[in-house]
């Protein structure tokens, strides 16, 4: 079993060179596409530093300052353009697989038919993100480590923690994708995917604790346990700009279930594509 999990890195590994291959194969359009994406994030970050032109922080007495919420912002771009790299442009072509019959051809192959789906493209220039956001992670944690008052400590906890959390990140949302594209079986096409993600994962992006009051309260939960998204950026962000103590026991908890909650993501996920497949009738059938 452990040498056939090793077979899937060399093939993992031919579809990131072929991708990178096709891409770089057209320089301009390249080019372009990672302006295009890093404009996307500049506008961001421009609205973002005019906010804090107003204010000091985002949420009365959240402790998410300027360079806080920069670690945060950061921390999406990371997660974001992993997604966006890696799954998103596979997902979006899932649909056309099933009604251009393509379907059948990856069925046949002897290899995992979602491990094939979800890695066969790789979208190079949303990488630019990527590196876009390492360098804001890096300006704002100087400024964070140098501030006078309270200079944030980084810890090799920090260290280990904060990029295995974003995995996790990865793997929840990874996971609520491939059960939007999974249902394009059942419904045929599935031409919303984009949107419907773009509007759930939307509440990621936010610190969880701005959702105060009374609907703030009930989004908080809903997309905390029953959809877990808020965990999926605020989990690595509160890690590396306001580290988990010990002595705070709902962080350590919230830390907690992001664990679970990505166990549990895959593995429900995984069940659901599989059901999926079983309603999948062949093109030539």
């Amino acid at each position: 079993m452990s040498s056939d999990r090793a077979a899937y890195w060399p093939v993992f590994f031919t579809f990131v060179r072929n991708s990178l291959i096709r891409d770089l194969s057209y320089r301009s359009n390249f080019v372009i596409e990672c302006a295009s994406s890093l404009s996307w994030v500049l506008m961001n970050l421009g609205f973002y530093l005019l906010i804090f032109t107003f204010t000091a922080e985002i949420g009365d007495g959240t402790g998410w300052k300027k360079y806080e919420f920069f670690v945060f912002l950061a921390t999406t771009l990371f997660i974001n353009s992993l997604m966006q790299t890696f799954f998103m442009p596979n997902a979006q072509e899932f649909s056309e697989l099933i009604r251009t019959g393509r379907l059948d051809f990856a069925l046949l192959k002897p290899i995992d038919t979602q491990f094939l789906i979800s890695f066969q493209k790789v979208n190079w220039p949303s990488m630019s993100n990527f590196l876009f956001g390492l360098v804001l992670l890096s300006i704002s944690l100087w400024n964070l480590t140098e501030r006078p008052d309270q200079p944030l400590v980084i810890t090799p906890y920090m260290v280990i923690a904060y990029p295995l959390f974003l995995l996790c990140g990865v793997g929840i949302l990874y996971s609520l994708m491939i059960v939007l594209a999974a249902t394009s079986i059942w419904l045929g096409r599935n031409q919303s995917l984009y949107d419907f993600w773009f509007y759930i994962t939307s509440f990621s992006r936010y610190p969880m604790e701005i959702y105060q009051g009374g609907i703030g309260d009930t989004l908080r939960i809903i997309f905390t346990f029953a959809i877990p998204i808020l965990v999926v950026v605020n989990v690595p962000a509160r890690i590396m700009a306001k580290p988990l103590g010990i002595s705070s026991s709902e962080n350590v908890m919230l830390a907690c279930f992001a664990v679970v909650a990505t166990a549990g993501s895959i593995l429900g996920s995984r069940w659901v594509f599989k059901r999926a497949l079983l309603s999948y009738r062949s093109a030539s059938s």
